[in-house]
C-alpha cells in the first residue's frame, strides 16, 4: 500500500539503532543528541509561555517576537540584514525546514546538486519532490569538496544546490575557497543554493563557518536553514527556521502550511530569549564539545580505529574497514552485543556505496562519562568479526 513517492526509501537509520541502544542497554554513541539539557532560563520562559497562555496555534510563520530575533541573529553573527515579516518563517526543526524547501521550490525532474554522505532526509525529500539528486561525493580522508566533480555535476537540468556545512556527518567545514566556487558555479548557472546550517556555531580549532549568503551575489539565491536545536541543546524542542529572500521564504510557507501550519506555541518566545539574550551560550557550547570530540577521538583511536578529527559539528568518523568487516552496517549492528555500544552505519548516506561502506559515525555530544564508558567498552571488546 505504499505510494510510489515513497518507494525504496528506508526507515531512518536514527530510529533502528536509538531503538537498538535502547533494548540492548548500550551506549549510545550513534544518535545526535546531548545528554543536558540547554540553559535553565530558557525553560523557565517555555514554563512562563505555558502559564502565561501561549498554548494555541501561533502564527503560520512563527510569532513575531521569534521571527525578530532570528533576525537579529542573523545580523549580529554575519551581517545580513532580513525584514522580519517577509524574509524569515518558523519551522518545524530544520527538518521540516528542508522538506518545506524542496516541496515549495522543486519541480518533478530538477536536478538538485547535494553534497554526499547527506543527511537521510535529504534523500527521502528530494525523491518525494520528484527531484533528481547530483551527488557529489566528500572523499576520504579529507572529506573536502573536489571543485572537478562539482562542476561536472551540474546539467542544464540543474536548478538547485543543497548544501551542508558544517556538515553531517563528516565534520567538515567548507572553506571560503570551496563556497566560493559553489557562488560562481551558482551565479553562472542561475541556481538557487538551500543551504542547512544547523551546527552554524559549533566549529573547533581555528575553522570559520561562512553562510554562503554573505559572499557577493548570493544573498539574492541563497535559502538558509539553521534551528535552535543543536546551538541551544534543545534538539526535542523542533524549532527552526528559514531566512532569505521573500520568494524563497514564501516557497517554503506555501508547503509548510500544509505540513504543520504551525507548532511549539510555547517553545518560541524561549527560543527569542535563547537567541537575543544568551548569544554567547553557542560559542561557549563549541568550546566544551572540542573537549568531547577529543576525548571521544582519542578513545576511538586507542581502541584501533582510524578517526577522522572533525572541524564541527557532533559527529566523527571511523573507516571499520581495516577490522575486516563487510561494512559498517554489519560492524554497527553486531557492536551492541560485542561492546555494549550503538554507532550509525554512515554508508547509509551514500549513492557511493564503495566510498561509504565502511564508514561508521560516532557522536561526541554526549557527557565525558558517557564517552569514556563508551570508548572503554570498545577497547575491552574484540571489534574484530
Amino acid at each position: 500500500m505504499l505510494a510510489h513517492r515513497l518507494e525504496g526509501i528506508p526507515p531512518t537509520i536514527f530510529s533502528r539503532m536509538s531503538a537498538l541502544a535502547l533494548s540492548t542497554g548500550a551506549v549510545n554513541l550513534g544518535q545526535g543528541f546531548p545528554d543536558v539539557d540547554g540553559p535553565p532560563e530558557v525553560v523557565d520562559r517555555a514554563v512562563a509561555a505555558l502559564r502565561e497562555g501561549a498554548n494555541q496555534y501561533a502564527p503560520g510563520t512563527g510569532i513575531p517576537a521569534l521571527r525578530q530575533a532570528i533576525a537579529r541573529h542573523q545580523q549580529r553573527h554575519y551581517g545580513i540584514e532580513l525584514d522580519p515579516d517577509t524574509e524569515v518563517v518558523v519551522t518545524t526543526g530544520c527538518t521540516e525546514a528542508v522538506a518545506a524547501a524542496l516541496l515549495g521550490l522543486v519541480d518533478p525532474g530538477d536536478e538538485i546538486v547535494v553534497l554526499e554522505p547527506y543527511y537521510d532526509s535529504y534523500v527521502a525529500m528530494i525523491q518525494m519532490a520528484g527531484g533528481v539528486r547530483r551527488p557529489v561525493t566528500l572523499r576520504a580522508p579529507d572529506f573536502r569538496l573536489d571543485l572537478d566533480e562539482l562542476r561536472a555535476a551540474v546539467t542544464p537540468r540543474t536548478r538547485f544546490v543543497l548544501l551542508n556545512t558544517p556538515h553531517n556527518p563528516t565534520g567538515t567545514v567548507l572553506s571560503r575557497v570551496e563556497l566560493q566556487a559553489v557562488a560562481d558555479l551558482a551565479i553562472e548557472h542561475d541556481l538557487v543554493v538551500i543551504t542547512d546550517e544547523v551546527y552554524e556555531h559549533l566549529v573547533f580549532d581555528d575553522h570559520e563557518h561562512v553562510p554562503i549568503a554573505t559572499l557577493p551575489g548570493m544573498a539574492e539565491r541563497t535559502l538558509t536553514l539553521s534551528s535552535a536545536g543543536k546551538s541551544y541543546s534543545f534538539t526535542g524542542w523542533k524549532v527552526g527556521w528559514a531566512t532569505g529572500p521573500a520568494a524563497l521564504v514564501g516557497a517554503v510557507l506555501a508547503a509548510k502550511q500544509w505540513l504543520t501550519f504551525t507548532s511549539g506555541s510555547p517553545l518560541q518566545p524561549a527560543v527569542a530569549l535563547a537567541l537575543d539574550e544568551l548569544p554567547d551560550v553557542p560559542r561557549e557550547l563549541a568550546v566544551d564539545l572540542q573537549g568531547r570530540r577529543d576525548l571521544l577521538c582519542a578513545g576511538l583511536t586507542d581502541a584501533g580505529l582510524d578517526v577522522r578529527v572533525p572541524e564541527g559539528t557532533y559527529f566523527a568518523t571511523t573507516d571499520v574497514a581495516a577490522l575486516g568487516w563487510p561494512d559498517g552496517l554489519s560492524f554497527c549492528l553486531a557492536l551492541p552485543e560485542r561492546a555494549g555500544v550503538v554507532a550509525i552505519p554512515a554508508q547509509v548516506f551514500y549513492d557511493d556505496q564503495e566510498e561509504g561502506r565502511h564508514r561508521v559515525r560516532w557522536a561526541f555530544c554526549k557527557e565525558p562519562s558517557v564517552i569514556a564508558e563508551g570508548t572503554r567498552r570498545l577497547s575491552a571488546a574484540d571489534l574484530r568479526p
